[in-house]
């Protein structure tokens, strides 16, 4: 039995059949993340479902996952592959066919600039209080355990680690720090209570900074989009000559935890992970308007003064609803507000393949525009010869 040959392989890619099951298999996949979004919420559905090749789900009381159904990533590749194999077995390159090649190119856009954003995007938050200033944005997500030389007032050296180094409780060692950090516990979602305030007060945990005075009271991971998830973890700071202390860091405290080692000022939090640009953004006035006689938001704006690091650019520019602010690959929105009106909040963007939607569905347009004018234009021609050759009867 002859294998099967390129040719067959092509023609059973551009498959119409194929075509249809993936569309079918989609909207499987579509009902059933629309379903598990009340349990997990919307990123960890998009994380699930949509930003994957294979969805998974864990065996019951076992720690073993087992692959259910293919993910976004797996079907939109598929089907990438089945639009751009039915263009070499089915459509050829004619003018007649120019709609239908310029439709589909803008298709092939479209699921290309989808996959890149989903692994390319970066969203985070930036608040901002009236005069303000700030180079960052944080992460709504996603953490990092910073530590931090603050022995000169004039500025701050900063070690940012990855928090899935703290979750994997391994020492960890940077070229940059006299000493060795390891998580002894790590809490997903933890909530942080004085000791004084309890009755059956468990032993402290830390022995450096504040955290002598807390206790973790661990609680399960929430999904809910108006509720936050606040990571926690016990860190063992070991030197040279052994054991510096333990220190508990979690992202509900506000403080960093303090302590001194080989007479220079250290500082160790579990912050949102931070996303630096070369770009000091300040406040500079928030305005928040309403409807008449309501409550309802009916337009809120920042006034923010925008400076480069390089010294070229220096304006002033109004952010408001669906007019963003683009700079260093970033677009900055007007998400929100706070704090009595004085507190601005800016949802960052960090997407690469912004624009390829935009273009994808032009393409898309001018295709199905060009494919309508040309069989009206042959609808016509066709209806003129035929008035041509009717003959006249009197």
């Amino acid at each position: 039995m002859n294998p099967p040959s390129f040719k067959s392989l092509l023609a059973g890619l551009a498959s119409l059949r194929l075509t249809v099951f993936l569309l079918l298999l989609s909207i499987l996949l579509i009902f059933a993340a629309t379903l598990d979004q009340v349990h997990l919420g919307v990123w960890a559905v998009q994380a699930k479902y949509f930003h994957s090749f294979v969805v998974v789900t864990r065996l019951a009381g076992t720690p073993f996952s087992v692959p259910v159904f293919p993910g976004g990533y797996l079907l939109g590749g598929v089907l990438l592959a089945n639009l751009i194999a039915a263009h070499f077995t089915r459509f050829r390159l004619a003018w007649k066919n120019c709609g239908i090649w310029l439709t589909h190119i803008g298709l092939i856009l479209l699921l290309i600039g989808e996959g890149v954003s989903g692994l390319m995007q970066r969203d985070s938050q930036m608040r901002l209080d009236v005069g303000q200033t700030k180079h960052y944005a944080e992460s709504f997500r996603d953490t990092e355990l910073a530590v931090i030389d603050a022995t000169n007032p004039a500025f701050d050296d900063v070690v940012a680690i990855p928090s899935v180094w703290v979750e994997e409780q391994a020492p960890i060692q940077h070229p940059l720090l006299p000493f060795t950090l390891r998580a002894t516990a790590y809490y997903p979602n933890a909530m942080v209570r004085l000791r004084s305030t309890m009755t059956d007060a468990p032993a402290p945990v830390a022995t450096l900074g504040d955290g002598a005075e807390l206790a973790v009271q661990p609680a399960p991971v929430t999904y809910k989009p108006n509720e936050n998830n606040w990571p926690t973890a016990i860190i063992e700071i070991r030197g040279t000559d052994g054991l510096i202390g333990t220190v508990l860091v979690s992202a509900l405290l506000v403080s960093p935890e303090t302590f001194t080692y080989q007479g220079r000022t250290w500082q160790v939090a579990l912050r949102a992970k931070r996303d630096y640009f070369p770009v000091a953004i300040t406040l500079q006035k928030f305005t928040h308007d309403v409807y008449p006689g309501t409550s309802i938001p009916k337009d809120f704006a920042s006034t923010v003064r925008v400076r480069s690091d390089d010294g070229r650019e220096d304006r002033q520019v109004r952010i408001y609803m669906n007019s963003p602010l683009r700079f260093a690959g970033r677009a900055f929105y007007q998400a929100g507000y706070d704090n009595n009106d004085r507190t601005s909040v800016l949802q960052v963007v960090r997407n690469p393949a912004w624009t390829v939607p935009y273009v994808a569905c032009g393409m898309i347009a001018l295709g199905l525009a060009v494919q309508f004018l040309i069989h009206l234009l042959g609808f016509a021609r066709r209806r003129a010869s035929a008035a041509v050759a009717q003959p006249n009867v009197s």
